[in-house]
């Protein structure tokens, strides 16, 4: 699925193609992905100007005239196509399509149905059934140490599990719960309830520079996660410990002298670690 630097990345993009221009054609291909669209979606959209984009949590929500925003979630296998507009296009697996009075034309592909598109009032964004209770931006100004020991005293779950928790950082997902994690040097497996004070202070720049630099990069791009021009992101060349079972960290000599990078499942997913310098 992709995560916060993805989807950021998704809406800058969308976000430089789009925002003032009006749509003049939008086309609904089917009722329904996760949730079933809003009744006359295509109508609602069809002459509203762009007005400007907004990303929450793994959600992007592009704010139209007239007061409405559209939600867009890409869920598993979902990704914004972004190019000319050609007369009778047909694209595999595209459910939703929009022209722009500038010539553009974005499709939301997603072979396995798991996004989510809705209309919202753009006054009532963050009362959305779907962004309500989100925890903090990390990349905004109420993410602070303070406020994360908040949400992780006496929680008794591992802190891996506690940061993929919406509720307590919006945004974040595996992969770069498993970045953070190394840079702060905590291991995943600790309690949230003890990261809470010291750690915490730690925690908070690692998962502020691995988002910022992961957008700089475009994102990590595994299996479907292409940006909208058709670009690959490529931070994955730039992890540290994701999906490097068995190689040294930057900190460790690797075998013999050290047991290298280590996975480990929880939660049904995987977390990659050093168990040398992760405690």
């Amino acid at each position: 699925m992709p995560e916060l630097p993805e989807v950021e990345t998704v809406m800058r993009g969308l976000a430089a193609r789009l925002q003032g221009r009006v749509i003049t054609r939008a086309s609904v291909n089917r009722p329904d992905l996760r949730f079933p669209f809003p009744p006359g979606l295509a109508e609602r959209l069809t002459g509203a100007r762009v007005e400007g984009f907004r990303r929450r949590a793994k959600y992007i929500l592009m704010r139209l005239s007239g007061g409405d925003s559209l939600l867009l979630h890409l869920g598993m296998s979902g990704r914004m196509v972004l190019g000319p507009a050609r007369p009778n296009a047909a694209v595999l697996h595209e459910h939703l399509s929009f022209e722009t009075d500038e010539g553009w034309r974005v499709g939301l592909v997603d072979p396995r149905r798991f996004g989510a598109v809705d209309l919202v009032a753009t006054a009532a964004e963050d009362s959305h059934r779907l962004l309500a209770g989100l925890g903090p931006e990390p990349l905004e100004g109420d993410f602070t140490a303070a406020t994360l020991s908040a949400a992780l005293a006496g929680r008794h779950v591992p802190v891996k599990a506690a940061l993929l928790d919406q509720r307590v950082v919006a945004g974040l997902g595996n992969i770069y719960v498993c970045e953070a994690l190394f840079r702060a040097r905590i291991s995943p497996r600790r309690l949230a309830r003890s990261v809470a004070g010291a750690r915490a202070a730690r925690l908070v720049p690692a998962i502020v520079a691995t988002l910022t630099e992961a957008i700089a990069a475009g994102g990590s791009s595994l299996r479907d996660y292409v940006q909208p021009d058709g670009e690959l992101g490529y931070f994955q060349h730039e992890w540290k410990v994701y999906g490097r079972v068995g190689q040294a960290c930057e900190r460790c000599p690797g075998p013999p002298a050290c047991p290298g990078i280590a996975r480990l499942t929880q939660s049904a997913r995987s977390t990659f670690h050093c168990p040398r310098t992760q405690r």
